[in-house]
């Protein structure tokens, strides 16, 4: 197994501990930091396991089926245990887990067909969005950030349901070649 891919399990296995730390009782003032610094070193995962893949030809099936699902695991995973705290409504989070949904059965769909289809620039960029707001809003920090946060929020979603259209335009024909 190559770095980038270790970078990926690496990712995975980080988010159950970055779970327990944001589900940890509030009354413990190093909660929120640990979770915080859990979430960003697990993003960076993403960041870097990319790059390195790409700049040493380190691309491989592996790394363009797992990633994706180390992402939405990751970033689902945060999403969830902020409803309780009000901080993401059910609804938001309902809408970016189905588009994940939505986004997984293509990819089972063309992983049968012998095809592998990695991620779009929109899914990219509605990832760093969304890994963006999570930031802004675990480190709960007030005032601007605030304001900041709740954008991203609006700005998270617009990206999702743009890179769902845009993810089903592009591979529409995965559904028609897969016999569904």
């Amino acid at each position: 197994m190559n770095l980038p891919n270790k970078l990926t399990v690496l990712r995975m296995i980080m988010v159950p501990f970055f779970v327990a730390s944001m589900l940890m009782t509030e009354g413990w003032f190093a909660d929120k930091w640990i979770s915080l610094i859990l979430f960003c070193v697990a993003s960076l995962t993403d960041m870097l396991d990319g790059k390195i893949a790409r700049k040493y030809n380190l691309v491989t099936n592996f790394g363009k089926f797992m990633d994706p699902l180390a992402d939405k695991l990751l970033v689902c995973s945060a999403m969830i245990c902020m409803i309780d705290s009000g901080k993401l409504t059910a609804w938001f989070v309902i809408i970016v887990i189905a588009r994940e949904f939505i986004i997984s059965g293509f990819r089972l769909v063309a992983s049968d067909n012998g095809i592998v289809i990695a991620a779009s620039y929109w899914g990219k960029l509605k990832t760093v969005s969304q890994m963006a707001m999570i930031i802004l809003l675990i480190a709960d920090l007030g005032g601007v950030f605030s304001v900041l946060g709740e954008i991203l929020i609006w700005v998270s979603l617009a990206l999702t349901v743009i890179s769902l259209a845009d993810y089903v335009a592009k591979n529409k024909q995965v559904l028609t070649q897969g016999g569904m």
